[in-house]
């Protein structure tokens, strides 16, 4: 017997909580021996990547067991399930593995449910703060810092001196694109260097204002983030302006551009 998903409140409160059991494994970890190695790619892994996973796994099972639910490590190991057409989830339970290495605080752990190609669910919690952004189509987008109360937030339109700008903290540099901020007629006022998918959620809470990413990023990079920044009134778009949709072969992301929709 299938089970429909339950409504998109029910789910949003519950990975809310996932989210958090599994942000409390990495704790645990990141206080003592990380135990980081290299997958296949030459990319790190940490002993709090396969722990958070096993609890979100765990969790979302439980929550929708028959939900296909595509994970980062559970890729990276080849178990690849395949898509019948039906919502899916998006796990990447510890986004910014290098910065958390560093022990810089920026990493993130990323819960997204994706409907017909779009995150219609999305929750991004910052583990080493306690900061929580979460947001659900026809549903608006939250935040929370540690054991405060959920607050609306949402995009700002730009101030007149120009826009505040997005880069990763460890795979991007500003240079790279001026370019891109000229042919375009933006003026950028403002940089602001991040790890993981916490730049697209200074955008959703009106910190910020555009994202672009011009180097390579896979579907669970992105897909909760997406959810929120959306939820908050914002977009992410393909360097062509078409939406970022996922499900796609390799669950590889071709370039794109997240932004307060102000910031076009």
């Amino acid at each position: 017997m299938t089970h429909a998903l339950p409504p998109l409140d029910i789910l949003r409160d519950a990975t809310t909580t996932i989210a958090e059991e599994a942000a409390r494994e990495i704790m645990r970890i990141y206080a003592g021996d990380h135990g980081v190695r290299d997958k296949e790619d030459r990319s790190p892994v940490t002993d709090a990547d396969h722990a958070a996973e096993a609890v979100i796994l765990a969790g979302l099972r439980k929550l929708t067991p028959d939900a296909v639910i595509i994970a980062e490590e559970e890729m990276a190991a080849g178990r690849i399930p395949s898509l019948d057409g039906k919502a899916f989830w998006l796990v990447d339970p510890l986004d910014g593995t290098k910065e958390f290495i560093k022990r810089n605080g920026e990493f993130t752990v990323n819960i997204a449910l994706v409907e017909n190609g779009h995150p219609i669910l999305g929750i991004v919690l910052a583990p080493a703060t306690g900061t929580l952004w979460r947001g659900a189509k026809g549903l608006g987008a939250d935040k929370r810092e540690g054991a405060g109360a959920f607050t609306p937030m949402k995009t700002r339109t730009p101030p007149p001196e120009g826009l505040t700008a997005c880069a990763s903290r460890s795979h991007g540099t500003f240079s790279d694109l001026d370019i891109w901020f000229r042919n375009n007629n933006l003026t950028v006022a403002n940089r602001v260097e991040a790890g993981s998918s916490l730049k697209f959620c200074l955008i959703a809470e009106g910190k910020a204002d555009i994202y672009p990413r011009f180097g390579p990023t896979m579907e669970w990079d992105t897909g909760a983030a997406q959810g929120v920044l959306e939820a908050a009134g914002g977009e992410v778009v393909t360097v062509d302006g078409k939406p970022l949709l996922y499900g796609k072969p390799r669950f590889a992301n071709p370039h794109f551009i997240a932004r307060s929709l102000a910031a076009r």
